[in-house]
């Protein structure tokens, strides 16, 4: 097996019974395999625990954490929980690289040796990640239209100096999007590439909830409203995803969620200076394209890392 600058999985899991099986044989069979993988059973109630226990028999490096039952999935700030059960129980300065991975992904053989390339080959790089596929019924594959801005939440590889810097994840629903624009802010490149090595399957429609599509979707549209989105951003979203399944309510579901955080006068995320700068990237996007934007962004990173004095003073854009 080839040998590479150690990385640690943490998978916060509940109830992934009908999936999981299929994520652990694809980690096994990855051409550079993690250094520890700790795997946090948040309560589960189904075969996940006998499953877990299983592996973990086979393979030394899985570790499992099990928490106590709290009654039901809390996706968002209970998952986040979840990692940091995981995180606890790992020494971070031991590796260098950490990746928050979801039990119902089908990974490609050699997908955490193409991404560890790319961030080696990118000093500046926070995170990186392919791209989610749905399989179809019918055996095609169908992209769930993820952005270029940021590592996609279900397979999030950081470089550990990076994810110290921008101080981990916020507990709350919108965990994943705060975390690539605080990456930018700092001036760290935060990413993800739609390559065919990359692509792996999402076994689970992504923002689907475990109650319904629906709920998923009120939940993105609350995300959103807590990282400090503008409304006119994600009107703009919400029409965008109206042309994919679940046609018209999916992208519904996104502007009801925000209004009504909105309205109720939810306490959205404190830190003004992150706000600024993530609705100047947002009006950015919808003058110049998403993908244009943050290309323009990256580029000013990798500029002012190579204009950097030599007196070590960060890399910081104003927002």
């Amino acid at each position: 097996m080839k040998t590479v600058n150690s990385y640690v999985l943490i998978s916060p899991c509940r109830d992934e019974a009908d999936y999981m099986r299929q994520t652990l044989d694809t980690v096994i069979a990855q051409s550079i395999r993690p250094a520890r993988w700790i795997i946090v059973d948040d309560g589960s109630t189904d075969e996940t625990p006998q499953i877990l226990a299983e592996y973990a028999r086979r393979h030394d490096w899985i570790e499992i954490v099990t928490r106590s039952d709290r009654g039901g999935r809390a996706v968002g700030p209970g998952v986040i929980d979840a990692f940091y059960a995981g995180l606890d129980a790992v020494n971070l300065n031991e590796f260098e690289y950490l990746c928050k991975l979801d039990l119902d992904l089908d990974l490609p053989p050699a997908y955490f040796e193409h991404v560890i390339e790319q961030m080696e080959s990118t000093p500046r790089q926070a995170n990186f990640s392919g791209k989610p596929y749905l399989r179809e019924k019918d055996g095609q594959l169908t992209s769930e239209r993820l952005g270029d801005e940021n590592a996609v939440g279900q397979i999030k590889l950081y470089r550990i100096t990076a994810f110290k810097e921008i101080g981990g994840f916020v507990r709350q629903v919108s965990w994943d999007g705060i975390d690539g624009h605080m990456c930018r802010m700092k001036g760290w490149i935060a990413q993800s590439e739609d390559r065919p090595e990359l692509r792996f399957i999402h076994l689970r429609q992504m923002g689907s909830s475990q109650h319904s599509i629906w709920v998923g979707r009120l939940r993105w549209g609350f995300g959103k409203y807590f990282m400090g989105s503008a409304l006119y951003y994600v009107t703009a979203v919400a029409l965008y995803r109206m042309f994919e399944k679940p046609y018209i309510i999916g992208g519904w579901g996104i502007l009801w969620g925000y209004l009504k955080a909105m309205f109720a006068g939810v306490p959205r995320f404190e830190n003004r200076e992150f706000r600024r700068f993530l609705r100047r990237f947002e009006l950015h996007s919808l003058l110049f394209g998403k993908r244009r934007t943050v290309d323009r962004y990256h580029q000013r990173i990798r500029q002012a890392q190579q204009q950097k004095s030599g007196d070590g003073t960060d890399v910081l854009l104003s927002p």
